[in-house]
C-alpha cells in the first residue's frame, strides 16, 4: 500500500486553493519583472503580439514542447467555456495553447482572416494597454480612483508591520486585509477591531503577497459589474453563503433545506456548511447555529463569496441606479480599457452610491470571470462573452 501524502487545505484560500510560496514568487517576480515589461510595450505595439504568439504557439507545437486543443478540457475554466462556446456559435475558429500539455490560458482566434494572440480573455487589435499596468494593483488603483474622485474604501497598502500598525489606527473600524495583488478572496480577513487580530490577519495576507492592502471595511454586499468597450454589460451581487429565515425554523435546518436546492447538487453551486467559518460569522452576529431568524432575515455563513464555499450569485442588471451606471462607466474612462470585472459594495444597487456613505469600488479585475454572468443562482442570465466578442471581432455579431 502506498501513502500517498494529501495536499494541506488552506481555510484562508477557501474554495480556490493555491500554493502560497508560488503566489507569493511570481507576485514579487512580477513587481520586478513589470517596469521592464512596460517599457517593452511602449515599443512594441500590442498588435505585433498576435503575429508573434501564433508562430510560437506553432513552433512549440512542431518541436512537441506543447500542443494544441481545438476544445476546451476538462481542467478549463468556466470562464474559458463559455468564451469558446460563444466563438463555436458565431464561427470564430479558436484553439488554446497548452505548454508541455498543462494549459496556462494561452489561446489564439481566428474570424475570417483577423487573428488574435492572448492571455485569459481577448481584447480588441490597438487598444491602449496602460490601464493595464496598474488595474489589477489595489494600491495604484486606490490612487487613480480617488484623483478622478471614484469612491474607495480609505487605507493603504505597506510590507512593514509598524507602517500596518499606524495605517490601522488611522482608520475607522472594522478593517480588512488581503493580499494587494490577487484574487477570490484569498487570504482575506473581515471584522478587525482590535490589534492582535490584526496582526494575525496581517501575517495571513502576507503569505501570498509582500504586500498587504489595508483598509476599512465598507457595508454591505459585494457586488461584480462587467464593462466591456466602455459600457456596463451586467451587474450581479456575489453573496457570501446565506439562509433567509422562514420564523420557524433555526440556521441549521435552514442549510439543510437550501442543501435540497437542484442548483447547489453542482457543478457551479455547491453545499451549504456550518464549519468554524460558520460558527465565527453567526458569532460576530450575536448568533448560533441554533437561532431562528425572522421570516426575510438574511444571516451569513462567512465572508467569502466564492460558490465553491457555498457563495451565491443573484442577477441585478436591471435594478442598477443610474448613479451606479455612470459610476462604473467613468472606471472605463480613466482606465481606458476594453474589458474590466469591477468590485465594490453597498447595500442596495438600486440606490445611488451618493446616499450609501459606506459604499465603494474595493478592486477591478483584467480577466474577469464572465462566466459568473452566465448562470447566476437567481436571476436572469447574460450573454458576457458575447458582448466581448461583439468588440474583438465585429463582424460575428449575432441577430438576438
Amino acid at each position: 500500500m502506498t501513502n500517498k501524502k494529501s495536499k494541506k487545505y488552506c481555510k484562508d484560500c477557501g474554495g480556490s486553493q493555491v500554493s502560497h510560496p508560488i503566489v507569493y514568487i511570481s507576485i514579487l517576480l512580477g513587481a520586478i519583472v513589470e517596469p521592464w515589461t512596460n517599457w517593452m510595450g511602449k515599443i512594441i505595439p500590442e498588435s505585433s503580439f498576435d503575429r508573434i504568439g501564433y508562430a510560437l504557439t506553432k513552433t512549440l507545437t512542431f518541436l512537441k514542447l506543447g500542443k494544441i486543443t481545438y476544445e476546451p478540457s476538462n481542467d478549463d475554466s468556466g470562464r474559458t467555456r463559455v468564451l469558446w462556446e460563444e466563438a463555436i456559435k458565431r464561427g470564430i475558429n479558436m484553439y488554446e495553447f497548452r505548454l508541455f500539455g498543462i494549459g496556462h490560458d494561452i489561446f489564439v482566434s481566428k474570424y475570417k482572416g483577423d487573428t488574435r494572440f492572448f492571455d485569459v480573455l481577448p481584447r480588441p487589435k490597438d487598444y491602449d494597454p496602460r490601464g493595464l499596468e496598474w488595474m489589477d494593483n489595489k494600491g495604484e488603483m486606490k490612487k487613480h480612483f480617488e484623483k478622478a474622485g471614484i469612491k474607495v474604501a480609505r487605507g493603504g497598502v505597506t510590507h512593514s508591520i509598524k507602517h500596518a500598525l499606524k495605517i490601522f489606527h488611522s482608520l475607522d473600524k472594522p478593517v480588512i486585509t488581503k493580499p494587494n495583488l490577487g484574487s477570490r478572496s484569498r487570504h482575506t480577513t473581515t471584522h478587525l477591531n482590535n490589534d492582535s487580530d490584526f496582526l494575525k490577519a496581517f501575517k495571513i495576507a502576507r503569505q501570498l503577497s509582500p504586500w498587504v492592502m489595508i483598509e476599512e471595511e465598507l457595508s454591505g454586499y459585494v457586488f461584480r459589474g462587467t464593462l466591456i468597450g466602455g459600457k456596463l454589460i451586467a451587474v450581479l451581487r456575489r453573496e457570501p453563503a446565506y439562509v433567509i429565515g422562514d420564523g420557524t425554523h433555526n440556521i441549521t435546518e435552514l442549510v439543510e433545506i437550501e442543501n435540497k436546492n437542484l442548483l447547489r447538487q453542482g457543478p457551479i453551486f455547491h453545499q451549504l456548511k456550518i464549519d468554524d467559518e460558520a460558527i465565527k460569522e453567526l458569532s460576530n452576529w450575536g448568533h448560533t447555529d441554533k437561532t431562528i431568524p425572522k421570516k426575510d432575515e438574511i444571516m451569513t455563513l462567512g465572508q467569502k463569496t466564492s460558490r465553491a464555499v457555498g457563495g451565491g450569485i443573484t442577477d441585478m442588471t436591471d435594478i442598477v441606479h443610474p448613479d451606479n451606471k455612470i459610476m462604473l462607466e467613468k472606471i472605463a474612462q480613466v482606465l481606458n480599457d476594453p474589458l474590466i470585472g469591477v468590485d465594490f459594495i453597498m447595500d442596495d444597487v438600486s440606490i445611488s452610491w451618493r446616499d450609501q456613505p459606506r459604499s465603494g469600488v474595493i478592486e477591478c479585475n483584467s480577466a474577469p470571470f464572465i462566466d459568473l454572468h452566465h448562470f447566476p443562482l437567481v436571476g436572469k442570465p447574460h450573454n458576457v462573452a458575447g458582448a466581448l466578442w461583439d468588440i474583438v471581432y465585429p463582424k460575428s455579431k449575432t441577430k438576438e
